[in-house]
């Protein structure tokens, strides 16, 4: 075992500690930010829901916002929106290359 001073290890615990605390300190403020903004983004939706426009009008959901700013799911790549699908053609020893490569890479060892 390597000599290591008392001071060392003091200094290398302190350095972790020091680590985990950044660490967490930082996901707790990038959490809170997202928080925060979707926080925001609700109480503008319910001021627009809700807000009085007369006397005798109801609110209700036309006044919404046009969208979500954020995508609910990823798009289809591929296809007429997408880009078009790329298609290599392969030589003979490529070809052969290539099932070689695929199976030493399945086989089982």
């Amino acid at each position: 075992m390597l000599p290591v001073s008392i001071v060392q290890q003091i200094g290398l615990g302190v350095l972790f500690a020091l680590a985990v605390v950044w660490t967490v300190g930082l996901t707790r403020m990038l959490r809170r930010g997202r928080y925060e903004a979707a926080l925001w983004r609700d109480q503008q939706e319910m001021r627009a829901r809700y807000a009085p426009r007369g006397r005798s009008a109801r609110p209700g959901p036309e006044a919404l916002p046009g969208g979500p700013e954020l995508l609910g799911s990823v798009p289809r790549q591929t296809g007429p929106p997408g880009p078009p699908s790329e298609c290599v053609q392969l030589s003979d020893a490529e070809r052969t290359a290539f099932e070689g490569l695929v199976r030493q890479l399945t086989s089982p060892s």
